[in-house]
């Protein structure tokens, strides 16, 4: 594993040299353009990146396999495409589906079974019954179906009466976009800026929640751009404009115009294609090409397109429209007995939250929570081979439903990888007065699953990374473009009262506009079983009274007992550990197994909680929450986002304050970024990461990566020329 075209042995004669470079720069060709054939076992199709390798052409395209014969072989494998086409011919047949004019399909995906079910199945056994879970839009009204697919019949039927509504379907979006081109006022107002509604880039936001104005009807903001003379017309905002639509009546409810005094920016400097900047004779040093050889494949395999195996790790790994991808039944071998033991039942993200602070009228509303309203699976799209993923990457699909119910495949949204970045797993030298020296090391090399959503402006990259000493560490990455506002300012110096302003001027005539992202993760955690404890071990500061030093600290555990107790705001002047153990399974030195939450950099949310995106967004009150598992509480701003008043989140879940000692218990983490935009964010922003691990605690009886080998120069590819 090194950058391409290093050489690692040495040559004797220039002969050698010289055929062995040849044979090199041969094994380079072919392993950059064929995959490994074994390291894939899929009983349901021979995909020609993952299975046989095809033709260079199909292996540099990554063209996706064909799902038309999928069947499923795990209870939480996705919905197939056929499992699709039957729900729908079931809810076709339906009285309470078939009486309406135009249903909308907003949301429709595997009703997993029963946990209990789950943890029971082996393979081999029988699948549990196949499910559909389906809310549609009906004649104004959301509908909830479970379909039973082995029984060829709608389950259950029940008509949802509460607040917020499921994300909007692009037929939804479509009718905005159609009845916004055609409001005279809007183009009128663009064409009085210099705009041609031809150059005119209108987009579909979500409207929050303000009040009985917008209750009892969907309705969608519609923000305009110009994209004359760039691509990146987020960098060009028509500023003022906002117009509201009611997307079931199909017509505006509200237009505001104002602003009509600032410019719109120009487009120079925009272009973020690298084409606008590859002859420009100031462009970057180039770098050369690097990349991880794995000269007999990688280490991992993938079983039956779901489940992952890799070290000692297992794990099922699935696409999902709403949280974009879920890792489930996530299992270690351990190192002492070979036993697999079970470390976390479903992990994904659930919710985020993107308030802006900006207070004018084109602007409050603007707090979007991205996974309820738009969807972290609908917004990814294919991967970028050798940019978003590196090479010897596994590629998944993503099967999910349109508004009418037809199946459709997002390719390679998905990515399974090994990294190695140069680290050290562990390391130790000793140079001793008697004996000899001592230097001793194991190379790090984890396995990442990645996947990206890119939502509007913003393009989220969220990993789930296993090291082989049991800890997984899971990081989101934010780049993309900012949302910028137009202001009549072209230098700072022109700005009468800078601090009244909502941002930074990052460019002429815009500023980025202050605002905060908050991501949470649902963990289920089932640390050697289902039944857990959740922990909080504080380091408490004591007084000396036997040395000379004057104080030290000390860990004090306190178990908590109910939702309450578990509430977490992390601070640094008063540092935790939080365990989660289980009491029932000890180490051979007494101790409970368990696993360790490690919060990484993070921030809280700085608005008044009674504020309405902060009502909305209240599962970011607390960095950590721990609550009694119950298979409906999944979305922490709850399963209806869209327009929601914040009265189904997980702060009102915990508010039960139900037991949590030994018991299933689900954690939920959020990480916080404060952005603070700069001129470096235009027109792109570089990437920013934060993230959390698990790690374990008293869950191995000794280090686990004792028993990795250690790497040679014999174990690499290639040779070192010396001629």
């Amino acid at each position: 594993m090194r950058g391409v075209g290093a050489q690692s042995r040495r040559c004797v004669t220039g002969f050698q040299c010289g055929f062995i470079a040849l044979i090199a720069l041969l094994f380079f060709v072919h392993s950059r353009y064929s995959l490994t054939k074994n390291y894939v076992k899929s009983s349901t199709s021979k995909n020609p990146i993952h299975g046989e390798s095809g033709s260079i052409l199909k292996t540099l395209i990554h063209e996706p396999k064909d799902h038309s014969k999928d069947t499923p072989n795990h209870p939480l494998d996705p919905l197939t495409l056929l499992e699709i086409e039957k729900t729908r011919s079931i809810l076709s047949s339906y009285r309470g589906f078939k009486s309406t004019s135009s249903p909308l399909i907003n949301s429709l995906s595997l009703q997993e079974p029963d946990k209990n079910r789950v943890l029971g199945w082996q393979k081999g056994d029988p699948l549990p019954p196949r499910e559909a879970f389906v809310i549609a839009l009906l004649d104004g009204r959301v509908h909830e179906f479970v379909v039973n697919l082995d029984m060829n019949r709608v389950a259950s039927h029940e008509i949802y009466s509460g607040p917020g509504y499921p994300m909007l379907t692009m037929i939804d979006i479509q009718v905005a976009l159609e009845v916004a081109y055609a409001y005279d006022d809007l183009v009128k107002a663009i064409t009085a800026r210099g705009v041609k509604m031809a150059d005119a880039e209108c987009r579909t936001l979500s409207p929050g929640w303000f009040g009985p104005e917008e209750e009892k009807r969907r309705v969608v903001k519609i923000q305009c751009f110009s994209g004359k003379d760039t691509t990146n017309f987020y960098m060009r905002p028509i500023e003022g404009i906002t117009v509201t639509i009611d997307v079931d009546k199909k017509e505006v409810i509200k237009f505001v115009n104002t602003g009509r005094d600032i410019p719109i920016a120009s487009g120079d400097n925009t272009e973020y294609h690298y084409s606008a900047y590859k002859n420009n004779p100031l462009k970057m040093r180039p770098l050369k090409p690097i990349s991880i050889e794995q000269p007999e494949g990688p280490s991992f395999i993938i079983e039956d397109g779901h489940i992952v195996k890799w070290a000692n790790w297992e794990f099922h790994l699935k696409a999902d429209q709403r949280a974009g991808m879920i890792v489930s039944r996530a299992t270690i071998r351990d190192s002492e007995t070979g036993e697999p033991r079970s470390v976390m039942y479903k992990s994904f993200t659930s919710e985020m939250v993107v308030p802006y602070m900006d207070v004018d009228d084109a602007w409050y509303y603007r707090s979007y929570l991205d996974a309820g309203e738009f969807g972290l699976g609908s917004t990814a799209m294919s991967l970028v081979p050798l940019n978003d993923c590196p090479r010897h990457s596994y590629y998944m699909d993503g099967v999910f439903t349109s508004s009418d119910g037809k199946p459709y495949v997002m390719p390679n949204m998905i990515c399974v990888f090994e990294r190695y970045a140069g680290d050290a797993s562990w390391r130790h030298s000793e140079n001793p007065v008697r004996g000899p020296e001592i230097r001793e090391a194991r190379t790090k090399v984890t396995l990442v699953a990645r996947t990206i959503a890119s939502v509007g402006n913003y393009d989220y990259i969220l990993d789930w990374e296993f090291q082989t000493d049991g800890l997984v560490h899971i990081k989101a990455t934010l780049t993309g473009m900012l949302m910028v506002k137009g202001v009549p300012y072209s230098n700072a110096t022109q700005i009468p009262n800078p601090e009244d302003m909502s941002g930074i001027l990052v460019s002429e005539n815009v500023i980025g506009v202050v605002h905060d992202h908050f991501i949470t993760f649902y963990l289920d955690m089932d640390v050697d079983g289902s039944d857990n404890t959740f922990v909080k071990v504080n380091l408490v500061k004591e007084e000396s009274k036997r040395a000379p030093r004057k104080s030290y600290l000390k860990p004090k555990r306190h178990v908590a007992k109910t939702e309450d107790d578990a509430r977490i705001k992390i601070s640094l002047y008063d540092p935790y550990e939080f365990h989660v153990i289980n009491p029932k399974r000890t180490s051979r030195l007494g101790n409970p197994t368990g696993y360790r939450v490690v919060p990484g950099g993070t921030a809280a949310s700085l608005l008044d909680h009674d504020d309405s995106p902060q009502l909305r967004g209240a599962f970011t009150n607390n960095q950590i929450w721990v609550t009694h598992y119950n298979k409906s509480e999944l979305w922490a701003g709850g399963l209806y986002t869209y327009q929601s008043k914040g009265e189904d989140t997980l702060e009102v879940w915990s508010k039960r304050n139900r037991p949590i000692e030994n018991k299933d218990i689900v954690v939920w983490y959020t990480l916080g970024f404060h952005h603070i935009p700069c001129q470096e964010d235009f027109p792109i922003m570089p990437s920013v990461s934060s993230g959390f691990s698990l790690k374990p605690v008293n869950f191995f009886e000794r280090n686990p990566i004792l028993r990795a080998a250690p790497v040679s120069e014999e174990d690499m590819p290639g040779c070192r020329a010396v001629c």
